[in-house]
């Protein structure tokens, strides 16, 4: 256990460090020589970084911001053949979790740990599991921005009316999906959007140190070990029990819902419980509770990354560091992106604020903001594979195989494990 005066000591260490990284009124030599920076970014990282030029502007008055913003996929899209093309390439490429090791491990991102950045000076200051999550055979090529603690979302007055507890929902998958089964029989209510959710997350758990979900260490693929079992297991009992509504995220469907009062749970991020005040679903304020995962288990969803392409324009990368540093290394920028936009901040320093107590008005008070801070800091990261995204597409095949063909289990996680090993062998 760390004592009191050595963590008095490191949220000190932490402090300082994210309030040294921009002086004020010091102009580097290289800044005397106008400079245009282009971001590439989506929403709401888009405004996250507008909202932080005025500052960035105090200390560097000769470079002048670009932020080009794209929709999510178009986002990425473009990023891919920027990166395959070494044209158009942006100076700070925003990045989703999901991307960071597939443009890693194509060689297309600078190494942010070596000079002159040094950003594994920083490394104890950022979230750990995110900082790996940034990092590709043990180098920094992305600073986290932002997080996605994951959480179970629920309607507490549905469950109120099941005659449930929380407990029943947290306890284990077998109770969440019990307590499904009580939802739907008295309130009519489906238990979660589709039964994809949990095999989305149970795949996530008992993940050896070293491995990643679908890929372990040497390459060998991981999709009919126990945990794709019991992950496909679990959601063909949500699907025979009915307990899904078979809808997908980001559908007009789950939109509607979520305002009808349809959908009893939500596994996700924490993020999501702002976007259901502000704009999906705000006339059901007051009736949503935060939880943590059933079984207790501590998962992340989604989280954003700043970058630096390997083949970007040499003359503008200290610059472009400069920006980088100030969105994910100064306390203030990372508060004010949270309270503005809802980006949890991945800077452990910004995680004392009394900001994080406050009481929630869309979850009837609750301070939910501990809880997920508390999960975060229990997240631990999985390796990354190059054919992760095909092996996804593959399971997530199969299981609706399952789900809605009646396909046995083992032999869809046998078929899945052909295709993802012959596509790796190419």
């Amino acid at each position: 256990m760390t004592s009191p005066e050595s963590r008095s000591t490191r949220r000190a260490m932490l402090v300082s460090t994210a309030a040294a990284v921009v002086l004020p009124g010091v102009v580097p030599a290289w800044a005397s020589t106008p400079l245009t920076l282009t971001v590439a970014a989506f929403p709401a990282l888009d405004e996250i970084v507008k909202a932080a030029l005025p500052t960035y502007a105090k200390t560097h008055p000769h470079v002048t911001v670009k932020v080009v913003s794209r929709q999510f996929t178009d986002h990425h899209s473009a990023m891919t053949t920027a990166l395959s093309t070494s044209s158009q390439l942006p100076d700070v490429m925003a990045l989703e979790v999901g991307y960071v090791g597939r443009f890693a491990q194509g060689g297309g991102l600078e190494d942010l740990s070596a000079k002159p950045y040094d950003a594994a000076q920083h490394r104890q200051t950022w979230v750990p599991y995110a900082v790996d999550q940034g990092s590709h055979e043990g180098r920094i090529v992305a600073v986290p921005s932002d997080i996605g603690p994951g959480t179970l979302l629920y309607r507490s007055d549905i469950v109120q009316q099941a005659g449930l507890k929380e407990a029943d929902l947290t306890g284990s998958w077998e109770s969440y999906v019990e307590a499904g089964k009580q939802l739907k029989a008295r309130s009519n209510a489906y238990l979660l959007a589709h039964a994809r959710e949990i095999k989305d997350i149970v795949i996530r758990t008992g993940v050896a140190p070293g491995e990643g979900l679908y890929f372990d260490s040497a390459s060998r693929v991981l999709v009919d070990s126990p945990r794709f079992t019991r992950a496909f297991e679990l959601a063909r009992q949500v699907r025979q029990a009915g307990l899904d509504a078979r809808i997908g995220a980001w559908s007009n469907e789950w939109t509607t819902a979520f305002r009808r009062g349809t959908l009893a749970t939500q596994m996700t991020g924490a993020w999501l419980a702002g976007h259901l005040n502000n704009w999906l679903a705000p006339d059901t304020k007051g009736k949503w509770r935060a939880a943590g995962l059933p079984g207790g288990v501590a998962a992340a969803y989604g989280g954003s990354f700043l970058a630096i392409p390997r083949r970007a324009d040499a003359a503008r990368k200290a610059a472009a560091w400069d920006l980088i540093r100030l969105l994910t290394l100064d306390r203030g920028m990372q508060l004010a992106a949270f309270k503005s936009q809802d980006a949890f901040p991945a800077l452990l320093a910004a995680h004392d604020d009394p900001f994080f107590a406050e009481p929630l008005p869309f979850l009837g008070g609750q301070p939910a903001r501990t809880l997920w801070r508390d999960t975060a800091r229990r997240i631990t990261a999985v390796q990354v594979h190059r054919q992760d995204a095909f092996a996804e597409e593959v399971v997530n095949t199969e299981l609706d195989k399952v789900l809605d063909q009646g396909k046995a289990v083992a032999t869809a996680l046998a078929d899945a494990k052909r295709q993802v090993e012959r596509r790796a062998r190419r």
